[in-house]
């Protein structure tokens, strides 16, 4: 009987990672023979970790902060949607060995949205607080909706124009600076930024959120957010944290590495979901 093919995830932190619970649940539900656990790797010890995982028998890895964009440079090829994104989430070892990495945040951020929370996206104006990484992610799959607004914004514009100049061909992205972002609410607005729980919100301008204006953080905790409180206060219709969001980026991760797309219902029902 041959033993489980190996996955993990790592970062740095990771102790709060919920990627093996689903993993598991993922691999009980379909059947699939895996071992998944979470490694804590520090930024210097990043190549040397994902070289040692893969020599001992790993079939692929998820990668979560501060990993992303550095995993990006150890890869031996990127799909489409990770040369957009500029960073990997997930890595798969190919047949001949080879690494190729992938990025399943905005199609996970999408599906939860459409599928599951029922948020029109085709025709609202969208507004991505944040331009690293996070954000990086998920516009492009935003853009090719092609909704009627797409906006991000930053602390300083610069980096804001510099991910607008890089995805132009994907769709018309406007980039602003926090305080240049038009005085009127937005369909929805993303919270892309790492302020997510620190309890310090950036200086968001208050007039994006109004009473018709969904709400959701990447960023997920067992209570409110503090982007979540902040729009709560200003009125929002909904809002949701990040955890739809984490549980089909995975299933289209697992995915990728078993060719078997497993159910996410059950699992999201596992995790403490959304917040209304």
């Amino acid at each position: 009987m041959s033993s489980p093919d190996k996955y993990a995830v790592i970062g740095h932190p990771i102790e709060h990672s919920k990627s093996p619970v689903i993993h598991r649940l993922f691999a009980e539900q379909t059947g699939e023979a895996i071992t998944y656990e979470a490694i804590d790797v520090p930024p210097d010890e990043l190549n040397a970790s994902v070289t040692r995982f893969m020599a001992l028998g790993g079939r692929g890895l998820n990668v979560t902060v501060p990993h992303k964009q550095s995993v990006f440079n150890l890869m031996d090829e990127c799909t489409e949607r990770a040369e957009l994104a500029g960073a990997v989430n997930t890595v798969i070892r190919t047949e001949d060995g080879a690494l190729r990495g992938d990025n399943t945040d905005g199609i996970g951020l999408v599906r939860d949205l459409r599928d599951n929370l029922q948020v029109e996206l085709e025709e609202v104006e969208i507004l991505v607080l944040g331009a690293g990484g996070a954000a990086r992610g998920i516009l492009p799959p935003l853009a090719e909706l092609r909704p009627d607004e797409l906006v991000v914004a930053n602390r300083t514009l610069e980096r804001a124009r510099e991910i607008a100049d890089d995805l132009a061909d994907v769709g018309r992205i406007k980039a602003r600076s926090y305080d240049e972002v038009e005085a009127k609410p937005f369909g929805l607005v993303v919270n892309a930024t790492s302020a997510g729980l620190t309890g310090d919100i950036p200086p968001f301008p208050e007039h994006i959120v109004g009473p018709q204006t969904v709400c959701y953080d990447l960023s997920y905790s067992m209570r409110d957010t503090p982007f979540i409180a902040w729009a709560k206060q200003r009125g929002c219709t909904r809002s949701y944290q990040g955890w739809g969001m984490l549980v089909e980026q995975a299933a289209e991760s697992f995915y990728l590495w078993r060719h078997v797309r497993p159910d996410t219902g059950p699992v999201r029902q596992r995790l403490p979901g959304t917040t209304d």
